[in-house]
């Protein structure tokens, strides 16, 4: 069975359009690859229970983590019930997610784990292929695959910056990261961000939740607080929010999912 959802929705509108898909153990990865790229997603969920699965229409992904959103909330969908706690394995991280429905959809959270922070070896590469922008702060964050998180100065320059695709895949790959998450503060007390990852075959991401529990990490270790809402997916006209707190061990992750 296959099934269309908007992954981390704002207002009820926009998200990440994601692919739920049952696995067959017949099917190949290529074959995986292939369902993601005509379904029209940039992302796929291949539910195995108690496995998943993510792929994008290049590759298999570690992880994903609207792509969690989106199979839980599919789960508790057919499972006729108001909420529902839920546990599935990707690769060898077990999670544990909370759905349950909401006006707008369904409202799914789900534990990411431990975030590990460090300073970037060497990113003038990664920064040139962005664009060069304005630069306050880097931090390579990890919470199985690493990224590069590049804060800006304000939501124009977040807006304006113009990756070179192909040099920028280059660059990340180089460098063992998935890609780069550019955020600044605004408006009001949210944080607005692009997620760029060439490299895994998607230019830039609608919604890109395990990046905004890095920066839920990040922020934390640098004294800037302990919860973060993040606005994506506006450059792409597929408005998204994604919510992330951290109590300094470990982070927690939550959005709203539309079913099509």
């Amino acid at each position: 069975m296959l099934t269309m959802v908007d992954a981390c929705t704002r207002d009820g509108t926009g998200g990440s359009p994601t692919v739920v898909v049952d696995d067959d153990p017949s099917l190949r990865d290529e074959d995986r690859c292939a369902i993601v790229r005509d379904s029209g997603a940039s992302h796929g969920a291949f539910l195995s229970a108690p496995h998943l699965r993510f792929f994008t229409g290049t590759g298999e992904l570690r992880n994903c983590g609207h792509g969690i959103l989106a199979a839980h909330a599919v789960l508790l969908s057919r499972s006729g019930l108001p909420e529902q706690r839920l546990r599935h394995r990707t690769g060898d991280r077990p999670h544990v997610a909370d759905a349950a429905w909401r006006r707008d959809g369904i409202e799914v959270w789900y534990d990411q784990g431990a975030v590990s922070l460090s300073a970037p070896d060497a990113a003038a590469g990664v920064l040139g292929a962005l664009g060069a922008p304005a630069v306050i702060g880097l931090a390579v964050a990890s919470p199985g695959t690493p990224r590069l998180l590049v804060e800006v100065p304000d939501v124009a320059a977040v807006t304006s910056v113009t990756p070179d695709s192909a040099r920028l895949a280059a660059a990340c790959r180089a460098r063992d990261l998935l890609g780069c998450f550019v955020w600044a503060f605004g408006p009001g007390r949210s944080v607005t961000a692009r997620m760029f990852a060439p490299a895994i075959g998607v230019d830039e991401d609608v919604a890109n939740a395990n990046s905004s529990g890095c920066l839920a990490a990040h922020l934390y270790a640098t004294g800037r607080g302990d919860t973060v809402q993040v606005r994506q997916g506006d450059a792409l006209g597929r408005p998204s929010t994604v919510l992330a707190s951290t109590d300094g061990r470990t982070t927690r992750i939550g959005g709203t999912v539309r079913i099509r």
